[in-house]
């Protein structure tokens, strides 16, 4: 398949190579398996909770829907050996699920559960499917990696320190380890990771029609604008793609119109 980026006519080599998205019945992860889907590659499915949407996509793109909760070891490692059984084979891992509490607790106040509930959701999960994945790298000799992390992980977020802290790892110690430990199972091998800011999905757009909001999320943006799902689908394809990303690894792109840790205007 083809992707167009202004007059350029660019193939990304991804037809036929089989992806697992994390999370991928969800706002952003919906986003990505469509955008693999229309460049030929075969998507795997993961849901825990979604199975509706997940099932919809599933007929929409001709991949699979596999269900796992993430947290849990074994349901990961059951997860994976469906897939390859399924597909035949493992190309990409996407891992895109995460969780952000929407309650703001400061860190004198977060109780102990919730920090271990969300770091266990979103690094965790993160590791169990990365670990996974590179075991089945290890056999085939080829394979990628995209990391979803958050602007939270590179700027922070106060009352979200959890939050913050489980992405960081994903835009920084981990990264940095995995990208020099892939190589050694996978020569070609690459991991990269993906920050999204603020971005329109299902769960975002009934906040995101107070203009008040929009205005003050803009305020640390040099773009003007919310982010779409579309938007970080297409970086995630990119960085997964060898023949447009094929010497980048153990990069951090952030996906957020330029956002800062300071007002612009």
């Amino acid at each position: 398949m083809r992707v167009r980026v202004a007059s350029l006519d660019m193939e990304t080599g991804l037809e036929g190579k089989v992806v697992l998205v994390t999370g991928g019945a969800g706002g952003i992860g919906t986003a990505i398996t469509r955008a693999f889907a229309a460049e030929g590659a075969v998507p795997v499915i993961h849901y825990r909770s979604s199975e509706e949407r997940a099932r919809a996509l599933e007929k929409e793109t001709g991949g699979f829907a596999l269900r796992a909760d993430l947290t849990v070891e074994t349901e990961v490692e059951d997860l994976f050996e469906q897939a390859v059984v399924t597909a035949g084979r493992l190309d990409i891992l996407v891992a895109n699920a995460g969780w952000w509490p929407s309650t703001d607790e400061p860190v004198w106040q977060m109780s102990t559960d919730r920090w271990r509930r969300t770091l266990a959701i979103n690094l965790d999960g993160t590791f169990f499917c990365c670990r996974a994945f590179l075991r089945h790298v290890e056999k085939t000799g080829n394979g990628n990696i995209v990391l979803v992390s958050s602007t939270a992980g590179v700027l922070g977020e106060a009352g979200h320190a959890d939050y913050a802290a489980a992405k960081s790892a994903l835009a920084g110690g981990f990264l940095k380890s995995l990208k020099n430990e892939i190589v050694r199972v996978a020569p070609a091998g690459r991991v990269n990771t993906v920050c999204p800011g603020w971005t329109q999905t299902e769960m975002t757009k009934d906040e995101l029609k107070d203009p008040e909001l929009v205005r003050k999320i803009t305020r640390t943006m040099a773009l003007e604008k919310v982010g779409q799902a579309e938007d970080v689908a297409r970086v995630v394809v990119a960085l997964a793609s060898d023949e447009i990303s094929g010497h980048v690894t153990g990069e951090v792109i952030t996906v957020a119109g330029g956002m800062e840790g300071r007002l612009l205007r």
